[in-house]
């Protein structure tokens, strides 16, 4: 069996078809990739539709949480014959198959949508004519992708509002070092600062400078849930965080999952997509059961010098959907409130009215927190800093 080329096959082309789908997607692919499912074909047949999809999952699918995305894809792609031509000919119409359009993810709406003809062929509406504003996007857009929640967002809203989330600033509550530094009030005279006075004046002393404790922020702890639940909301965050506190002399992060993954050595790296690339190699439990009580019970156990003294401040981002003893997570909750100075639950859950930790995982995390901020959107994004700020005046 052969696949035929260009002038005689249709798999060949279908397949690049497929493979641009998944990129409009979100999906990280390249030519290589796309040329490797011609073989991976090849390999399998085309007798069973199943082993195929299993097939191309392998070549084509390189990260845990584009898995779903690359299936819907699939289902919707090779279920109609003719579906094939229309994404090859660009006249993409509301894609049949199993699931409702509703239902289907942000990113396999937008891949299975209509693109936007741009450039001189693109007939603008009268509307756009009477616009003339310099701007990426209307008012209307902006506002509408500050309030929108993280998860319901296609994959270019997705990228749009990660890039903004790292511009959002985050002043962390500080504290008084053991350190001094020249200032006008303190305890303590500044000798070097009042001769050097004196020697300017002749030997005259009229001023007595004093040394006060220097203020440095607290030093941070984030712990970051990566699994499944929390797929569109621990990339985002993550760079948000790193964006924030790229500064800050006391952080370490780490993410968790089935297991405790230090994030502390890619946090060292300058740059944003350079964080998030060394991340998913470090990461092995991504989109995988929450364990936070194994993963508290690591940090106690292996990186417990990560916290100084009873002044860490704690970001827990989970949305509370606990699979481990509850047991254990209440043991090792009391054992972080302990030896820390606030404890604050960043919580996506919180966008929906009403809602109450009613789960095991979710009750023992509320009553071991000082306060749950909801974390769904950029608007909450930056209102985070003063959640810290009324949650050291508690």
């Amino acid at each position: 069996m052969t696949l035929g080329d260009s002038r005689t096959g249709k798999l060949a082309g279908n397949l690049a078809a497929f493979g641009r789908t998944l990129r409009r997607a979100g999906v990280q692919l390249d030519s290589a990739r796309i040329g490797l499912s011609a073989q991976a074909a090849l390999e399998v047949g085309l007798s069973n539709r199943h082993d195929l999809s299993a097939a191309l999952e392998a070549v084509l699918v390189s990260r845990e949480q584009d898995r779903m995305v690359f299936r819907e894809l699939y289902e919707a792609f090779f279920r109609d014959p003719n579906m094939a031509h229309k994404l090859l000919s660009q006249m993409l119409p509301s894609a049949e198959g199993k699931a409702e359009p509703s239902k289907r993810r942000p990113r396999v709406r937008e891949a299975l949508s209509p693109p936007k003809i741009r450039g001189p062929q693109a007939k603008p509406s009268a509307q756009d004519q009477k616009l003339d504003f310099d701007a990426a996007m209307t008012a209307s857009d902006v506002h509408r992708l500050r309030h929108a929640d993280f998860n319901a967002m296609s994959a270019s809203e997705y990228r749009l509002v990660e890039r903004l989330a790292r511009d959002i600033p985050l002043p962390l509550p500080q504290h008084a070092s053991r350190r001094l530094q020249p200032g006008t009030r303190g305890a303590r005279l500044h000798w070097s600062g009042v001769m050097r006075a004196a020697v300017r004046l002749g030997g005259e002393t009229l001023h007595l400078p004093k040394r006060q404790r220097r203020q440095q922020p607290l030093p941070l702890l984030i712990l970051v849930d990566v699994s499944g639940s929390m797929e569109r909301y621990a990339r985002l965050l993550l760079a948000f965080l790193h964006a924030a506190t790229h500064k800050h002399p006391r952080r370490a992060v780490f993410a968790f999952g089935t297991q405790l993954t230090d994030l502390s050595v890619a946090f060292k790296l300058a740059d944003t997509d350079a964080m998030l690339s060394h991340s998913n190699v470090l990461i092995e439990d991504f989109a995988g059961g929450t364990q936070l009580g194994q993963a508290l019970e690591s940090l106690r156990t292996h990186h417990a010098r990560t916290l100084v003294g009873r002044r860490t401040m704690v970001l827990v981002i989970t949305d509370g959907l606990d699979t481990g003893e509850p047991q254990l997570l209440s043991k090792e909750l009391d054992w972080l409130k302990l030896h820390t100075r606030r404890i604050l639950w960043l919580n996506p859950l919180l966008r929906f009215d009403g809602y109450a930790p009613l789960a095991q995982g979710a009750q023992a995390l509320s009553q071991a927190a000082h306060g749950m901020v909801a974390i769904h959107n950029l608007t909450k994004l930056e209102d985070l800093a003063s959640s810290l700020a009324r949650l050291m005046r508690q």
